[in-house]
């Protein structure tokens, strides 16, 4: 099933990429739009990683883990067994063999469990023992060193870390961290609250308190910073949801009331300083976004989802226009533009140029 773009928006926007980026399209990008694929599943996806135009994990409710190999033609259910009760919201793929999921939840319901045979068999390799903990996303620098991210614990934020891939994990000190706002929470709504950029620079999203803001670390979630942005704030439903950074220094923020029918103005900001300050952008999207994603090899191109739309913009973040109203939770671009979308009832979708 078509999915087709108002107007020639983000065909135009893909067409702009470099031609080495192009070229890994050998079908064209006319007319570009979501294609969705039958997942099998009515699960909801908030986890995606994008690996190629062809490969493509997604992890979702219900203990939910699928699978392809053919560009989404036919799925595999490589859900970790007796996880049926779990909720995964996020995945970190290394490649179509090797892949982190993140179970969130308070307790023991936050779990990280790491595969090496395309889901053949899953290694759980943490469970949270810490009640006042609740773990909402998973980033990682390399194929060994990453961390994840939980809720305040005793005022401040707690960061989990790797150095071997994901095979096991340990509490970061917190002495490195600023004070969290009274309510603030970060929101696994698209694994993308906690997004890394390099070797050693990650950034997190906060909301449902006074301010909505940004941290940020260069030392792999050891020390951290904080900085507000203009998107919407002093609601538990409201804050930034969605990060995407092009570099250490240009990043977009998404975000706003998730509440179905809240006005969510303000819901797109951009940095140019590796996040010590936030611009709102010129023309946001016309409502909330859960999850934003840079267009491979483009400094200026980037897709954002969320329940009522796509939008695309084509100025790094300025000025953004909706060219879809289809709902996905969440977006990921791989280096050779494969572009793919998921979100609730099974959905599933990949940017394909139009059939004629």
């Amino acid at each position: 099933m078509a999915v087709g773009l108002c107007g020639a928006a983000l065909a135009t926007a893909v067409a702009a990429a470099p031609a080495q980026a192009r070229q890994a399209r050998p079908e064209g990008v006319s007319g570009a739009g979501w294609r969705l694929k039958d997942s099998g599943t009515d699960a909801r996806f908030r986890g995606l990683a994008a690996v190629s135009r062809t490969t493509a994990w997604v992890a979702g409710s219900k203990g939910t883990v699928l699978l392809t190999h053919d560009g989404g033609r036919d799925w595999r259910d490589v859900s970790p067994p007796g996880a049926e009760g779990l909720e995964f919201r996020d995945v970190e793929a290394f490649d179509g063999r090797r892949a982190v999921v993140l179970a969130i939840g308070e307790g023991e319901a936050s779990r990280v469990f790491r595969t090496d045979d395309a889901g053949a068999t899953w290694t759980e390799t943490f469970r949270n023992t810490d009640p006042r903990a609740f773990y909402d996303c998973v980033t990682f620098f390399d194929a060994r060193n990453g961390i994840a991210l939980s809720d305040p614990v005793e005022g401040k934020y707690r960061v989990l870390a790797t150095g071997d891939g994901g095979r096991s994990w340990r509490v970061l000190p917190s002495n490195g961290m600023p004070a969290a706002q009274p309510g603030e929470s970060a929101f696994a709504a698209s694994g993308q609250c906690l997004v890394s950029a390099g070797r050693r620079d990650a950034w997190f999203a906060t909301g449902g308190a006074a301010g909505a803001r940004v941290f940020h670390s260069a030392d792999r979630g050891r020390t951290w910073t904080v900085a507000d942005t203009p998107l919407p704030a002093g609601d538990p439903a409201r804050g930034v949801f969605g990060l995407a950074f092009r570099d250490a220094r240009v990043g977009l923020a998404v975000g706003g009331d998730y509440r179905a029918g809240q006005a969510s103005p303000k819901a797109a900001a951009v940095t140019a300083d590796g996040g010590a300050g936030w611009t709102e952008a010129a023309a946001p999207p016309p409502a909330y976004r859960s999850g934003v994603t840079w267009l491979p090899h483009s400094r200026r191109t980037a897709l954002a989802v969320g329940p009522t739309g796509t939008d695309v913009t084509t100025d790094g973040g300025r000025t953004w226009r909706t060219v879809d109203p289809g709902s996905y939770d969440t977006v990921d671009c791989a280096p050779d533009l494969g572009c793919w979308a998921a979100g609730e009832q099974g959905r599933v979708a990949r940017l394909e140029p139009a059939r004629s």
